[in-house]
């Protein structure tokens, strides 16, 4: 039987892996509208030893106020390596799991219990390990966007920026799957060449609504514009794009290119760190298919904000937890995944 998520009632299923508020917790309806968030997050901030993450897809404010702001795993990783009690993570459930695998003697909570992906609502625990099953002879990649649960069915976690690496490392008769974005896995599948490649069909509810001929009719309005895109945009979009990278891939590409005007093909609000990072260059966020939705916001990151940032710090909750075996399963594939595709130590600078 589904679990229903009890906030809204919302068949998506409520990771198992999230705490709420306890009972007589404070609420939006407690705050004083004349607070001054900034500063009470920052005293929280001080009094619970706490360090606050914050994706590149959160709102801008969100970033700004976040001790680093960076791609989930390197996050992750950047708050193990601190002395915090608490790791306050603005982003979405999975991303805050990944915090908790890797820091599991700290505090680990999020602003929104809602802040789920639709990757990981695409891709259940219960069909996932049917899958795996029904293709015994297979190694199992699976993308970070996925719960712990998912996970720990896995044999290697990968990354939209280390998948191909690792795949080139596997022998080349090795029939593989790859969960649970079918975009990404198509798109490493082209790399490397893997002809075995059997792809889960999930899509990024984001990335799945830009439209390639209105992001050509609007390169075609500025010609000097550069395409940079995330592989988990259907092809149609990676084959009119001039760049195709990773969140921090494409930020160092726009960062380094002689370029001046550039049409960003992923979630729109990474635009806020390209802005500071490079003041004299125009970004355009990629349109959709009437060529002026909304479509490069994910709905899941907006949930999160400066006021449940602030309750969620006050109420230690929504916190993550989960059991230590299945943690430890968890741990494994992304271990296995630094292994072949090492990463350097994260800097202990904010961003």
């Amino acid at each position: 039987m589904k679990k229903i998520n009890p906030l809204t009632r919302d068949p998506r299923p409520m990771s198992n892996t999230v705490i709420l508020p306890a009972a007589g917790a404070k609420t939006l309806a407690d705050i004083d509208p004349t607070l001054d968030l900034s500063a009470e997050i920052d005293r929280l901030r001080k009094e619970k030893n706490a360090i606050i993450l914050a994706h590149y897809y959160q709102d801008g404010e969100i970033q700004d106020l976040a001790d680093y702001v960076g791609d989930s795993l390197d996050l992750s990783r950047k708050a193990a390596a601190t002395d915090a009690d608490m790791i306050v993570f603005s982003g979405v459930r999975f991303m805050a799991e990944v915090a908790k695998i890797l820091s599991p003697q700290k505090t680990v909570v999020i602003p929104d219990a809602e802040a789920g992906c639709s990757l990981e609502d695409s891709c259940q625990p219960g069909p996932f390990k049917a899958w795996r099953d029904a293709h015994p002879g297979h190694i199992s990649l699976t993308y970070i966007n996925c719960s712990a649960e998912v996970k720990a069915l896995s044999d290697i976690i990968v990354t939209s920026s280390s998948a191909e690496h690792i795949v080139n490392q596997l022998p080349k008769d090795q029939p593989i799957l790859f969960a649970p974005d079918r975009h990404l896995g198509a798109y490493i599948k082209r790399k490397t060449g893997r002809e075995d490649m059997v792809l889960w069909p999930g899509t990024c509810i984001v990335h799945e609504q830009f439209s390639a001929r209105e992001i050509t009719r609007l390169k075609s309005q500025h010609p000097g514009a550069l395409v940079a895109a995330h592989p988990e945009c259907p092809e149609g979009i990676l084959q009119v794009a001039d760049h195709i990278g990773s969140t921090s891939q494409i930020l160092k590409f726009v960062h380094d290119s002689p370029a001046r005007e550039f049409i960003v093909a992923t979630e729109q609000h990474i635009i806020h760190q390209m802005q500071k990072d490079a003041p004299g260059k125009i970004f355009l966020a990629a349109p959709g298919a009437d060529g002026g939705c909304n479509c490069a916001s994910c709905p899941f990151m907006a949930l999160n904000t400066l006021e449940k940032m602030y309750l969620a710090m006050i109420n230690e909750a929504p916190r993550i937890e989960m059991p230590e075996e299945l943690r430890l399963r968890a741990l494994k594939p992304l271990e296995r995944m630094l292994e072949l595709a090492p990463i350097k130590k994260p800097e202990q600078n904010a961003a």
